[in-house]
């Protein structure tokens, strides 16, 4: 097999990020880092005025491409920019948008680059105005935004505050994790492909209870959340999906097969069990991994004493997985850390050999065990880590299984050239 082929990956989603003149232009540089993080390919279009606040040399250095401002300067190497430029994308972001760009896009106009390039996009458009309250709220500007509404432009609302002239209310530009996650889920809901079609997935989650008594367990605070939302995004996207699931706080998505279990031996059990008909496995469970040596068959007595336990280790079930793995498996595994994320899941992924880890920090206070809400980091072993901004845990599954659709292309495509080389021998 070539080298190339080795080293090849699935293209990142490209996003055309437009930038006009209002004073939270320099927010869209977080922006833009927010979206590479999570994978995405970034290029900038600004507008003359936006340059008065941020300089296009900031944009290239990011994304290491060159700024359009304007298609007709000399120094433009693409003399049709707006229509590569649109129509190369699969979206186009303006953040920040004023008034004056929404009243351009509103009415067809095409008089500079960003307007000229929203009016030859054919991928789908985000908007996320900002302006001060009084314009927000102006019937011209409430009209032209129910005009771009209707034409398919999909709105992100102005977040309330105190504005730069000191002007509190509705017209701050989305915080720029928000923007981001809400460019990720445009994405990903417009890829209505049902891409893991003939895909067995086995999936553990929920928290196992290693029982000291028939009263008392040692467990941890998942609830089971991230592991369920991976199965049912799984089953929407074609895959066949099992559940191997220890204790959750939340109902079971209608549709999914479900084995239930409570300690982390019971959960071994069932894993191996079936391991042989999935073609892909996720660790979200929360495994202990330790279990008192003895479990008490009576409710053992509170003493004016202290007592001891002596824990024996559970048996690592991902990494049995990997060991045993068929050639053609995925193994992906997760990380809940508190303290040096990232390095911690390169290291599970080395150690246990995985094709896979979703790391997440769960010392947050907004995210992790028992919330709606995650912001994990994909790590793999051929491709720089993947931040994800905090975002919802269904959208959040959708993309671990974009990953996993990557992947797994790739190792058909390492396959498919390996057969060709033998047989070239």
């Amino acid at each position: 097999m070539a080298e190339s082929d080795a080293n090849e990956t699935a293209p990142a989603r490209k996003i055309a990020l437009g930038v006009s003149g209002g004073i939270a232009a320099y927010k869209a540089a977080e922006i833009l880092r927010g979206l590479q993080r999570a994978g995405c390919s970034v290029r900038v279009g600004m507008t003359k005025r936006a340059c008065e606040f941020v300089q296009p040399l900031t944009f290239k250095a990011l994304s290491g491409s060159h700024v359009v401002v304007d298609d007709y300067s000399p120094d433009n190497p693409d003399p049709i920019a707006h229509i590569t430029f649109s129509q190369t994308v699969d979206l186009f972001l303006i953040a920040p948008a004023t008034a004056n760009l929404i009243a351009k896009f509103a009415n067809g106009v095409a008089d500079d680059f960003l307007t000229t390039t929203y009016l030859a996009c054919k991928a789908p458009v985000m908007v996320a105005p900002a302006m001060n309250t009084t314009m927000w709220h102006h019937p011209a500007t409430q009209r032209n935004v129910a005009r771009l509404r209707a034409d398919g432009v999909h709105i992100l609302e102005p977040d309330e505050g105190e504005m730069a002239c000191g002007t509190i209310g509705p017209g701050r530009l989305s915080d720029p994790q928000q923007i981001v996650a809400a460019a990720l889920k445009l994405l990903q809901s417009n890829s209505t492909e049902r891409d893991l079609t003939g895909e067995r997935f086995l999936i553990t989650t929920g928290a196992t209870r290693e029982a000291i008594d028939p009263v008392r367990f040692i467990s941890n605070r998942s609830s089971g959340r991230m592991g369920l939302a991976i199965a049912e995004a799984a089953h929407s996207r074609g895959a066949s999906v099992l559940v191997v699931a220890a204790n959750t706080t939340i109902e079971f998505p209608t549709g999914l097969e479900v084995r239930t279990v409570t300690s982390a031996d019971e959960m071994y059990e069932a894993v191996m069990k079936d391991l042989g008909e999935a073609t892909v496995f996720v660790g979200a469970a929360a495994v202990a991994d330790y279990k008192p040596a003895q479990t008490a068959s009576q409710k053992m007595k509170k003493s004016d004493g202290s007592i001891s336990l002596k824990l024996d280790r559970t048996r690592d079930i991902l990494q049995e997985v990997a060991a045993k793995r068929a050639e053609s498996q995925l193994v992906i595994g997760f990380a809940a850390e508190t303290e040096n994320v990232i390095e911690n899941a390169q290291g599970k992924l080395r150690r246990k050999k995985l094709d896979a880890v979703v790391a997440n920090d769960v010392s947050r206070t907004d995210a992790g065990f028992d919330s709606n809400n995650n912001a994990v980091t994909i790590v793999t072993q051929d491709h720089s880590p993947i931040e994800l901004p905090l975002m919802a845990k269904k959208d959040a599954a959708q993309r671990i299984l974009d990953e996993i659709v990557r992947l797994r292309k790739k190792q058909n495509h390492q396959m498919e050239s390996s057969v060709v080389d033998t047989a070239r021998a």
